[in-house]
């Protein structure tokens, strides 16, 4: 069950969509969430260099602009969050402000929480809202905790898929998920392993089936397992995905097989951008 939810505020139109998605978690299980705003400092850094004393001084100036720019930016985002908390009647912790490397801040928080949410476009740059980041994909993979990536609309979690291929990293996402239980017990699960070819459908199925009664000793009731054929993994998993009208996408960071090419390396960015389903993901 999820008691501490940590929700990542940037200036992106999907961050009060993530808020949301947090209190509807925290309000389910009377769970706490807390807000952290980011102030991307290397990247101010990185937009403010001079060479010479002249040029070093104006850098400098320009530097204390952005840093307070940033800073009134992060400071409204935590503004916001607090009424939405609010609002809504759920628990929350006085949210704050943490500079540095977003991703480094966001995994270091991410040790004394649950769950992560986050809009799918990392913007923590807030006097360039167009200068992206990487962080959600390292994170995903170096983080304690889990990690819910929301897309740009807010809507009811009713059927999950879970890409499962047998492997331990698989496992330990199921494990998260099914403990967890981010939108309880009554949503589908459909459990998917994608096979190169059909040779190996029978030890899938039978590591499917036996994933299907782990989630039933948890409660979920209603538990499906699919076994598509695709050499494209990711493509594969989003076609699926969009045909029937899937809520969220479960998956582990890593894995062993097929799964695997999901989110090593550049990856695991790609399916952050390309999803239009809400990402759950454990390593």
């Amino acid at each position: 069950m999820v008691r501490c939810v940590l929700v990542a505020l940037d200036p992106d139109h999907d961050t009060p969509v993530a808020v949301r998605y947090a209190a509807d978690i925290v309000r389910r299980c009377d769970g706490v969430v807390t807000g952290l705003a980011l102030v991307a400092k290397d990247a101010i850094d990185d937009a403010t260099v001079g060479s010479g004393i002249g040029a070093m001084y104006y850098a400098q100036k320009r530097r204390d602009e952005l840093s307070a720019q940033t800073l009134k930016r992060a400071e409204e985002l935590l503004d916001a969050f607090a009424t939405t908390c609010e609002q809504d009647g759920v628990r929350f912790e006085k949210a704050r402000v943490a500079m540095g490397v977003p991703h480094e801040q966001i995994t270091e928080h991410l040790k004394y929480h649950d769950l992560l949410v986050a809009g799918d476009e990392s913007h923590f740059y807030y006097a360039d809202p167009e200068k992206r980041t990487h962080a959600l994909a390292k994170i995903a993979g170096e983080g304690a905790g889990a990690v819910l990536i929301v897309e740009k609309e807010h809507r009811p979690t009713q059927r999950v898929l879970v890409a499962f291929d047998g492997g331990k990293t698989a496992a330990r996402a199921l494990q998260k998920f099914a403990q967890l239980a981010p939108f309880g017990t009554e949503v589908t699960v459909e459990l998917v392993h994608i096979l190169g070819d059909d040779g190996a459908r029978l030890a899938a199925r039978y590591d499917l089936e036996r994933a299907a009664a782990y989630l039933d000793t948890y409660g979920f009731g209603n538990v499906e397992i699919t076994m598509p054929l695709g050499a494209d993994v990711q493509q594969t998993l989003l076609d699926h995905a969009t045909q029937v009208s899937a809520d969220l996408i479960v998956a582990g960071a890593y894995s062993r097989s097929g799964i695997s090419r999901l989110f090593f390396g550049s990856t695991a960015k790609g399916l952050i951008e390309r999803s239009e389903v809400p990402l759950f993901m454990y390593h």
